[in-house]
């Protein structure tokens, strides 16, 4: 009976605080309304993307790093597109996540609407 408690009690918790994500090597989760990676920063995606398809490449992936993933399964609304170099890059309802090489602190939302509103902080 008290395993049953316990099993019941984490369940509950993973369902109310737990990462979004089916893996534990990239965890996303949101964090005042933002989502962020496993060390707070923002998550922002690009007008330019196609669906699953990024548009941020050489210069533009050295400002907006790619949120990278391991072949691990991801859960929907989350997945996976591989970048010309091969690497796997985190995808959110289709579209590519990136940080930004200006946010320095957890929660830092710098690059918010640059590029003519082109880069926005992923919020749902």
């Amino acid at each position: 009976m008290k395993s049953l408690s316990l099993y019941t009690a984490v369940i509950a918790a993973a369902l109310v605080a737990g990462p979004v994500l089916a893996q534990d090597d990239v965890p996303l989760h949101k964090q005042n309304g933002v989502l962020v990676d496993a060390r707070g920063m923002t998550v922002y995606t690009f007008d330019k993307d196609k669906r699953r398809k990024s548009a941020c490449l050489d210069k533009c992936a050295d400002n907006w790093p790619p949120v990278q993933a391991s072949t691990a399964v991801l859960s929907p609304p989350f997945n996976t597109i591989k970048r010309p170099d091969g690497s796997l890059q985190i995808t959110y309802k289709g579209k590519p996540l990136y940080t930004f090489i200006k946010d320095k602190n957890p929660g830092d939302k710098t690059g918010d609407k640059l590029m003519q509103g082109a880069w926005h902080v992923v919020t749902n």
